[in-house]
């Protein structure tokens, strides 16, 4: 092969190699895959144990909507922002044995709850002085009004699934 031809092939499969590396969806990097190793156990004392694995979410906090100026208020509205927080509910992939009390077609049972996306938002606060904007009327003072705070609850969004499934051999 020539040198231009190696030279062009290296430049294609490392353009498709950063290609697939920017396809690669955030998600698979959003949970960490943890296998609970039973192998060893399972072969010493010759039985069958359950296969379970799971997926453990990594939190990715996000940006907070900062404070924003309204007008009639002395002080910023959302003084302390609610700071977003998106990850996952773990997820488990657990396939056991069953005596057979069901019949010889349901030897086995399994359940796979999926890591589910979930979103949330930490409480925060919304608080006005006990002043007024400085009023024309009253030669640039302010008025006196009651003070006002609030807490802004915190939000949780979520729709987890799991399937449980009885067969042979699952």
């Amino acid at each position: 092969m020539k040198s231009t031809t190696r030279g062009t092939l290296a430049a294609a499969l490392m353009a498709a190699a950063a290609g697939a590396a920017a396809a690669t969806p955030a998600a698979a990097v959003g949970t960490v895959p943890v296998p609970l190793p039973l192998g060893g156990v399972e072969k010493s004392l010759h039985v069958e144990l359950p296969e379970v694995t799971g997926q453990v979410p990594v939190p990715q906090p996000g940006a907070p909507d900062g404070p924003r100026y309204v007008e009639g208020r002395l002080l910023p509205e959302r003084v302390v922002p609610r700071l977003p927080v998106s990850a996952g509910l773990p997820g488990l992939d657990a396939r056991a044995p069953l005596p057979q009390v069901l019949g010889d077609d349901f030897d086995h049972a399994g359940v796979d709850a999926p890591a589910s996306d979930l979103r949330t938002l930490g409480p925060g606060l919304a608080v006005d002085a006990p002043l007024t904007p400085p009023d024309a009327d009253h030669f640039g003072l302010p008025d006196l009004k009651l003070p006002q705070a609030g807490v802004l609850t915190p939000v949780l969004q979520g729709a987890p699934t799991a399937d449980l499934g009885l067969g042979s051999g699952l």
